[in-house]
């Protein structure tokens, strides 16, 4: 085996246990709470020492987090993906998170404990700025194929990815501080997004 292959191997397999413990992190917390979750709970569920979970992520938070998250990303971006290619780019965004809203009822209160822990914990207020910032590359990523007359430079992709988050944290403060219907609230705001033709 080459260096350089040795070296492929060892990032797919660092890729592989990071995505194994955000799994059984998010897994667990999903069954029992975060709060009822410990770190030495997940390391045995990832089958991995507590201090290789410590090298991978800081808190149970921030692996409980990642594993959400990194989940719903793929949902959102397939979802997008899946859409029509005669949508226009704000028609398949609206009707991708329509897609998923029928799963939301099943993460309610995860959602609502995620939310809340990112809240009053700056480090993981910064970590989610920067999952919002890695959702909004892969959407706009998906979105500028249907934004016609584009260019390389063209900001709009990047500009409906950024407010289809903002979209969606404003309605989840909404719905944290009034309760409602979450997908209903999204949708509404998405709705509302207007990116105007090059």
């Amino acid at each position: 085996m080459s260096h350089s292959q040795a070296d492929g191997l060892a990032v797919r397999k660092r890729r592989a246990t990071h995505a194994r413990i955000a799994a059984s992190a998010a897994r667990l917390a999903g069954e029992q709470g975060v709060g009822n979750t410990t770190v030495d709970q997940i390391a045995r569920d990832a089958e991995v020492a507590r201090a290789t979970f410590f090298r991978y992520f800081d808190s149970k938070e921030s692996a409980v987090a990642e594993g959400i998250t990194g989940s719903w990303l793929t949902q959102v971006t397939e979802a997008i993906a899946r859409q029509p290619a005669h949508l226009p780019a704000k028609d398949a965004l609206v009707a991708a998170f329509a897609e998923l809203a029928d799963q939301f009822p099943a993460h309610a209160g995860q959602i609502r404990e995620l939310a809340g822990l990112t809240r009053g914990s700056p480090a993981l207020d910064a970590w989610t700025a920067q999952t919002y910032h890695r959702y909004e590359r892969a959407i706009a990523e998906l979105l500028a194929p249907r934004m016609s007359a584009g260019t390389e430079r063209d900001p709009r992709p990047h500009l409906l990815a950024a407010l289809a988050m903002a979209s969606v944290r404003v309605s989840l403060d909404d719905w944290i501080r009034h309760g409602g219907d979450l997908p209903a609230l999204i949708h509404r705001a998405l709705e509302s997004i207007s990116v105007e033709p090059a």
